[in-house]
């Protein structure tokens, strides 16, 4: 098989996708025009919230959520060393400080006691990851951060479709945060959207996503052309080049129009995966509770316990060579080197730090074949063997 046949993720494009943006093209208006708004309402009316502000990318949207709930300098943000690197450096840019706490072995997800317990005076906001797109403790989370008067900002980046006790994710909080890389469940290339109900937050995160600009609806000054002008370069705040494309958002409305089916896609695949590991010993599967509605992000496995980080390596490394595609799913972000210097060191985490040594990512996408799907398992239990790991 060549490397192309089982990538690790490939988004799913169709024509109606293709048409979408060739329709943009064929406007004229390719920047702050009616798609980006059509897909924020989109992603607004999935998440139960009554704005969305469409922005570049999930780590933007992160950002400019601290920003506008204030998190600065001097500040502490309380979040997961289990994620991928963004959700802790949006922290960072915005001038506070991340809090880590351990995660719980079953969901990989924060653990809510040690949150509450991680809370201090200088706490400014709890910074929850839905980590592979679970979004187990989402609930409890919230009524921590309630019960302590501090804003709760969900990142469910790799959550888009799934619920939790029937509430969709995106609804839990002051703000959620989607993102639309490739790999996700829907794309737009790149690309975020930040839901709310709190309109002045969302008019802060529309200002600071297009270099500080004043919000929509503020009268400019004077009238007519000049004025226009004017009030697109006044800047009331410093912001950023933060927005999105009406090429990106078009593309967005259409992979919306099809979520269900996406999901549904995703969701085979999934279970497909589950019929051909539940029997392997030394596999641990993804545990998701019965009161949640999975959308699929990824498919993570980890490997027993008795597996050592250098053993997971090599598994890997064996299932490339026969052009499987896999990777780790995350490294710890405390480990990494500039979060080092912050103090945190290896073994400040451990649950975290046991699960991510032996994560493997498998190739995950809508298209993925049965075939596929059945060597892709065949070669990971080859490759176990080849570990002589098998028996432990």
């Amino acid at each position: 098989m060549s490397t192309s046949e089982i990538p690790l993720s490939k988004p799913d494009i169709t024509d109606l996708e293709v048409q979408a943006v060739a329709t943009v093209l064929r406007s004229g208006r390719l920047s702050i025009g009616p798609a980006q708004e059509q897909f924020e309402a989109l992603c607004a009316a999935r998440a139960g919230r009554l704005h969305g502000v469409a922005c570049s990318s999930g780590t933007s949207g992160l950002h400019m959520a601290l920003l506008a709930l204030g998190v600065g300098p001097g500040d502490e943000v309380i979040t997961t060393p289990f994620s991928f690197v963004a959700s802790a450096n949006v922290i960072l840019m915005a001038g506070a400080r991340p809090v880590f706490v351990d995660i719980c072995p079953r969901t990989l997800n924060m653990d809510p006691a040690l949150v509450e317990r991680a809370i201090t005076p200088r706490t400014k906001a709890v910074l929850a990851v839905e980590a592979l797109g679970n979004p187990a403790h989402m609930d409890a989370y919230e009524q921590i951060a309630s019960r302590h008067e501090i804003p709760l900002i969900e990142d469910c980046c790799e959550a888009l479709g799934t619920t939790l006790k029937g509430r969709p994710c995106g609804s839990f909080g002051r703000a959620g945060v989607f993102a639309f890389y490739p790999n996700k469940q829907i794309t737009t290339g790149e690309g975020g959207v930040i839901v709310t109900d709190d309109k002045r937050l969302a008019d802060t995160c529309r200002s600071l996503r297009s270099q500080g600009r004043p919000t929509p609806g503020t009268p400019p000054p004077g009238s007519g052309a000049a004025a226009a002008l004017g009030t697109w370069l006044s800047h009331e705040r410093l912001g950023y080049n933060y927005r999105l494309s009406e090429l990106h958002a078009a593309l967005g409305v259409a992979q919306m129009r099809r979520l269900d089916e996406i999901i549904a896609k995703r969701r085979a695949v999934a279970d497909r995966y589950v019929q051909l590991l539940a029997g392997h010993a030394d596999v641990v599967l993804p545990t998701i509770d019965p009161e949640v509605g999975m959308s699929w992000f990824v498919f993570v496995v980890r490997l027993a316990t008795a597996y050592t980080q250098q053993e997971r390596d090599r598994v890997i490394d064996g299932l490339r060579r026969h052009d499987v595609g896999c990777a780790t799913y995350f490294p710890c972000i405390h480990t990494l080197p500039f979060y080092r210097a912050l103090g945190y060191a290896p073994g400040d985490f451990p649950i975290a730090e046991s699960v991510s040594s032996r994560t493997i990512a498998l190739p995950f996408f809508n298209t993925i074949t049965q075939r596929e799907q059945e060597f892709t398992a065949q070669t990971l239990e080859l490759m176990l063997q080849r570990e002589n790991l098998g028996q432990r």
